[in-house]
């Protein structure tokens, strides 16, 4: 299609006050609005982003609760734990870190 024949479709269509109604107000809403769609694009983002936050730390606590069940279980369970995370060692040992 040329352009005038493009003009000859959409001129009549803006000098049309129904069409030009309904376009500023799809305009208006979409961006000047103070719920338009630009901000609702954005928080729908944000709102996945928290919900992989959620589901990441359920599964961490899930794992914190399992590893804390396995410390209350036996004595040894909480040395080994209290040696290799605090480097807590007893009166009478030396204690040497390796670095990787």
């Amino acid at each position: 299609m040329k352009w005038k024949e493009i003009t000859k479709i959409i001129l009549p269509l803006l000098r049309n006050k129904y069409v030009l109604t309904g376009l500023v107000f799809i305009i208006w809403m979409g961006f000047f609005d103070q719920n338009n769609m630009v901000d609702r694009i954005s928080l729908s983002k944000r709102i996945r982003d928290l919900k992989k936050q959620k589901e990441h730390y359920q599964n961490e606590i899930i794992e914190n609760r399992h590893r804390m069940e396995e410390l209350q279980g036996s004595h040894e369970n909480l040395e080994k734990f209290a040696r290799e995370q605090y480097m807590m060692k007893k009166p009478h040992e030396d204690l040497f870190i390796v670095a990787e």
